[in-house]
């Protein structure tokens, strides 16, 4: 019950919630909580939102326990946690019907096979992802003799790239690893903006670097600007970059990026504030970019076991790329077994504590860069090595990298938007 409370409490305080439960009133146990989630459930139908005010013209609150077990049950919200409190009330509910199953099968002496029946549809009760071989074939019956617009998911604006894997794709997680100073955020920053000036919605969880040391990022890559002058624009812009500032300010803003970045956030925190982003802008697809992998907090501790916790990771990343249909992209350390090697290119297995990341991920990126290694090279290409792709070809792009301001342009040296 007080599960219940926690859940009803959770859709109370955020109301876009209510649309996306997968419960049924008659699911919960106690009578308040079956009629104010009924009550509930109306009123979003018909476009209101749900407090005390619209509940009380709706029904009368003593219904639903009365104002103060209403404002009772909104201190016990946690958004972070309603798909988990969801569950809850439904294993209840199952645990509960199995018991009156087998009261009355008892009672009027069911033959087994009834018995087993009944129980199986319990289990049937939320089956959103079936598909009948009969309902897919219709899809593609026609294809041979229809010709379709391929479908393209989120370009990156560096064309070679693009070519090779058709832009990120929903329901895929991507993995961009590299070792430390290797380009990493700025690659990532890049593909962020890029999807922002494409109409979608890039989401970032920042688990190690500041808004503000991102903000400062966006503006420099995007001005051309020196990194270092970030620190004090007032005094080292040059006045011709000053005249750009507001063009460029009004440039990043177009992104429409939001920016996570809490320390040690678990998926599921990121999955709850995902949902809010895309209530709040209804229509924009998102792309989901972490930085990184192995700073995401697992929700268990797996005894210390590293490879355990991020293969938990990974597999609940993919799992979210899959429940919002949008791409999503962790960046990752190296091990450095890449250090050891006369040709420091990266494989699969430099992937720090990889667990099942090779085999959750839909496609594996790597980022190298020879002046990395020779302070003393000339050469700016940064390379970005694709080892992995479930759906398509794998090899090397060449793009060009300034690691002053942390510009990256494709190999014709152009912008794509």
């Amino acid at each position: 019950m007080k599960v219940e409370q926690a859940y009803l409490g959770t859709l109370l305080k955020e109301n876009y919630l209510i649309n996306d439960s997968g419960l049924k009133a008659s699911q919960f146990e106690q009578a308040w909580h079956i009629a104010l989630f009924a009550s509930m459930k109306k009123l979003v139908a018909k476009g209101n939102s749900v407090d005390l005010a619209t509940l009380s013209i709706e029904s009368d609150l003593e219904n639903f326990g009365g104002a103060s077990y209403i404002n009772d049950l909104i201190s016990l919200a946690n958004p972070q946690k309603v798909e988990e409190y969801e569950q809850l009330v439904l294993d209840a509910w199952k645990e509960r019907e199995k018991k009156n199953i087998l009261a009355i099968a008892k009672e009027e002496d069911w033959e087994i096979a009834r018995v087993i029946s009944a129980l199986d549809a319990i289990n049937e009760v939320r089956e959103d992802d079936r598909t009948s071989i009969a309902d897919a074939l219709v899809r593609v019956f026609e294809a041979p003799w229809k010709q379709t617009a391929q479908q393209k998911g989120i370009l990156t604006g560096i064309k070679q790239l693009d070519d090779m894997t058709n832009g990120f794709q929903n329901g895929e997680l991507t993995i961009v690893a590299a070792r430390p100073s290797m380009g990493k955020s700025d690659v990532m920053l890049h593909f962020a903006k890029q999807a922002g000036w494409t109409g979608h919605l890039p989401i970032i969880f920042s688990l190690e670097m500041q808004e503000e040391n991102l903000t400062d990022r966006l503006v420099a890559s995007t001005g051309g600007f020196n990194r270092m002058k970030m620190r004090n624009p007032f005094k080292d812009l040059t006045p011709l970059q000053k005249e750009k500032w507001s063009h460029i300010i009004g440039r990043v803003n177009e992104t429409n990026i939001e920016i996570f970045d809490d320390p040690g956030q678990t998926v599921a925190e990121m999955r709850a504030k995902t949902r809010k982003m895309m209530h709040q802008h209804p229509g924009k697809k998102p792309i989901i970019i972490i930085d990184y992998l192995t700073l995401i907090r697992p929700l268990h501790h797996h005894n210390g076991n590293a490879n355990a916790q991020v293969t938990e990771i990974s597999r609940d990343l993919k799992g979210m790329a899959k429940e919002f249909n949008c791409p999503v992209i962790a960046l990752s350390q190296l091990s450095r077994n890449v250090e050891q090697r006369q040709d420091k290119r990266p494989f699969l297995s430099d992937i720090r504590d990889s667990g099942s990341v090779e085999q959750d991920a839909d496609v594996v990126m790597f980022l190298y860069r020879e002046k990395y290694y020779d302070k003393g090279s000339d050469n700016k290409m940064l390379e970005i090595i694709v080892a992995k792709q479930r759906n398509g070809p794998v090899g090397t792009v060449n793009t060009v990298y300034n690691e002053f301001t942390g510009e990256i342009l494709d190999a014709y040296h152009t912008r794509a938007v």
